[in-house]
């Protein structure tokens, strides 16, 4: 008799990187000084265009300002990535995760360019982001729903995230849009539909 198991392996690897990143900082400054964090690999599009840091798209991802910052962002990883690495598997998880963190960083970066206006930014929200406009797609791909994930409350989440950060001060929402967008995309072109058979134990 086979026994399905159902875990998420890199999702909690993910979170456990960004617990133990945070901490290491936290033991060195202050993480909600922007200047520090700068100095650690955040984003600021002034020093990738003039100095060629373009690692800062990938590392910034792993920084956050503050604890709160860090927990809003892992708890929703832990609760959405769970659902959406244990229907579509590591590999493709991970690279929705990468290339929305990335495309995210992009989107926001471009926008900055355009109106010569810059900050530092960081935390994996535009990666999280795409994990829920993944878990979206795959939610329309069986009906509505996936568990107990339903594709209507995934929207109305999307919504008052979107909108608390259009509200709120310090949000980088271009990010979270452009993370969103390519994790949508991405869910597209790399989600395969298990057949019934699949999805039973025998």
């Amino acid at each position: 008799m086979k026994k399905n198991r159902v875990s998420a392996p890199c999702t909690v690897l993910l979170t456990i990187i960004n617990v133990v990143v945070f901490s290491l900082l936290t033991l060195q400054g202050m993480t909600e000084d922007g200047m520090f964090l700068l100095e650690h690999g955040a984003m600021y599009v002034p020093r990738v265009i003039q100095d060629g840091e373009y690692y800062r798209f990938f590392t910034s991802l792993f920084l956050h300002f503050g604890f709160e910052h860090l927990m809003n962002n892992m708890v929703t990883l832990v609760l959405i990535g769970w659902n959406l690495e244990s229907e579509i598997g590591k590999v493709k998880f991970l690279l929705i995760y990468i290339l929305s963190g990335l495309g995210g960083n992009f989107l926001s970066a471009w926008y900055e360019v355009l109106k010569d206006d810059y900050s530092i930014s960081a935390g994996a929200s535009g990666a999280i982001f795409g994990v829920i406009g993944a878990l979206l797609y795959v939610t329309m791909r069986n009906r509505g729903r996936i568990g107990e994930v339903s594709g209507r409350r995934l929207a109305f989440m999307i919504i008052i995230s979107l909108y608390y950060g259009f509200t709120s001060s310090g949000v980088d929402n271009l990010a979270h849009i452009g993370g969103l967008v390519t994790g949508f995309a991405a869910g597209v072109l790399l989600y395969r539909k298990r057949n019934s058979k699949d999805r039973t134990v025998s």
